[in-house]
């Protein structure tokens, strides 16, 4: 046998050997010390990911991570005109989706990491609300609510308010909200006497007390999406933050904060 056709079979050998074992044929990328990552997120989001940071850089001290909190929508207009992102978590899939159709994302970089539900919220010293219907209350003067356009929140407290029938005779009432934590704040300070966030918000919070959660069929699902940014210079370590979200340490944090996750 001619001395090509054994190394050739020695080769075939090899790499089924290494396949055997689980060892990758090509050897993963290195990633660079110092390198840095910025996430996108909704500010929802912002507790339970600062927590999960350095659980994170215990294993990769050499990646930075950076956050940059806001209204999905907001984030998503950033990432449109050219913003500086790594990877993007909405409280929503409608700005994941609009960013996926721009072909804006990594392909085959989203999944869905976490869901949420929509809480009526009231100072904790309000009594008698107990019922969406309780806000047409003489005493109810400002509902805080997300600004539908922008705010993932406030879409889904729009479709509710409509669905019950309650948007129109509660219109002069709302005071619009740049995003969620926006909406806590009015609660938590007596500028509105009501205000609609996720179970999340009202769960960090011990100004506001939940009066009422609305029922799922009123509102599109509560889902938080996260992709990579396709244009991120850092895609193998943004890759690499995404799988640990989805992982058990990360999960543990996000339902320690009332998210659910699977």
């Amino acid at each position: 046998m001619k001395r090509r056709q054994i190394f050739g079979f020695l080769g075939i050998a090899i790499a089924g050997l290494l396949l055997a074992i689980g060892l990758p044929l090509v050897p993963s990328p290195v990633i660079a010390s110092n390198t840095s990552i910025l996430v996108s997120a909704a500010a929802s989001l912002k507790e339970a990911l600062e927590e999960i940071k350095p659980l994170y850089q215990q294993s990769k001290s050499n990646i930075n991570i950076n956050y940059n909190f806001g209204a999905s929508g907001a984030l998503q207009q950033q990432i449109e005109q050219g913003a500086p992102a790594d990877i993007f978590i909405s409280a929503g899939k409608k700005q994941v989706d609009a960013l996926e159709q721009k072909g804006l994302l990594l392909p085959g970089s989203r999944t869905n990491l976490a869901n949420n539900r929509l809480v009526l919220i009231v100072a904790q010293d309000v009594v008698g609300i107990n019922s969406f219907h309780n806000l047409t209350d003489n005493k109810i003067k400002k509902i805080a609510i997300g600004e539908p356009r922008s705010v993932p929140a406030g879409q889904y407290g729009e479709q509710v308010l409509k669905k019950l029938k309650l948007y129109d005779r509660l219109k002069s009432k709302l005071v619009f909200a740049n995003n969620v934590r926006q909406v806590l704040a009015a609660v938590e300070s007596g500028n509105a006497e009501a205000g609609l966030v996720y179970a999340t918000d009202a769960k960090i919070s011990n100004k506001v007390k939940v009066a009422v959660a609305a029922d799922d069929k009123f509102h599109s699902p509560i889902v938080y999406p996260v992709a990579i940014i396709k244009s991120s210079k850092n895609t193998y370590a943004a890759k690499e933050f995404v799988q640990f979200l989805s992982g058990s340490e990360a999960k543990t944090v996000l339902k320690k904060y009332g998210f659910i996750v699977s």
